[in-house]
C-alpha cells in the first residue's frame, strides 16, 4: 500500500453527494493527513443494495460497491483515494440497531473497509424499517424534522447531537486508514486477501 505523503495535496473521490458524507471524509483525511491539502470531489455511486440495507452484510457490500465504482471511473482523474459509506440496520442479541460501513480504495485498487458503531434503535423505528421503508424518512417523521438524512441523521436525533451521522462516519474512515499510515505492518494481511 502506498501512501501519497510525498504530494501537499491529498485527492479523495466521495461516492455521495450527500454533504454529511462529503464532511466526514473530508475531516478523516484533514486528521490523518493534517499537513496536506485534502481536495474531495463528490460523485453519485451506486451501492447496488436496496436504499435501505437491513443486514450487516448487505451495509458492508454497498460500502465496498460505492467505492469500488469510484475507482473504476475516476481512477484515472489523479484521485489518491476513493471512500465510500453506507448506512444499514440489523438485528442483534441487544437489539435492532443502526450502524455504516465504510470502504477506502486507495490509488493502488486496494481496499481497507471499516465499521462504525452501532446505535440502538427502538422497535416501533425498526418495525417500520422492516415494512421498506427507510430511517432517515422515519425519523423525520417521528421527530418532525426535514431531511435528517443530511444534517445529523438518527445519531444526532437519538443522542441529543452528541454524536452526529458526519462525526460516526469520520471515526469510522480514521480508523480503516490505518494500514494507509503504516502500510509495512499491514502486508501480511494484504498477502492474506490475495
Amino acid at each position: 500500500m502506498t501512501t501519497p505523503l510525498s504530494s501537499t495535496v491529498i485527492r479523495v473521490s466521495v461516492g455521495s453527494t450527500n454533504p454529511v458524507k462529503v464532511n466526514a471524509a473530508r475531516q478523516a483525511f484533514l486528521q490523518i493527513f493534517p499537513n496536506h491539502t485534502i481536495h474531495c470531489e463528490e460523485m453519485h455511486a451506486p451501492s447496488e443494495v436496496a436504499d435501505q440495507p437491513m443486514t450487516e452484510a448487505e451495509t458492508r457490500l454497498g460500502a465496498q460497491n460505492r467505492a469500488k465504482y469510484c475507482y473504476e471511473h475516476v481512477s484515472n482523474q489523479g484521485m489518491d483515494f476513493f471512500v465510500s459509506m453506507e448506512g444499514g440496520v440489523d438485528q442483534f442479541e441487544e437489539g435492532a440497531a443502526t450502524f455504516a460501513y465504510v470502504a477506502i480504495v486507495n490509488s493502488d485498487g486496494e481496499m481497507m473497509t471499516g465499521r462504525s458503531a452501532n446505535l440502538p434503535l427502538p422497535e416501533k423505528v425498526f418495525k417500520r424499517l422492516q415494512n421498506n421503508e427507510e430511517l432517515g424518512v422515519v425519523m423525520d417523521d417521528l421527530f418532525n424534522t426535514d431531511n435528517i438524512r443530511q444534517k445529523g441523521g438518527a445519531i444526532g436525533l437519538f443522542t441529543n447531537h452528541a454524536a452526529t451521522r458526519e462525526t460516526v462516519y469520520t471515526q469510522a474512515l480514521i480508523l480503516a486508514l490505518a494500514p494507509a499510515l503504516y502500510p509495512e505492518h499491514y502486508q501480511s494481511r494484504k498477502k492474506k486477501n490475495e
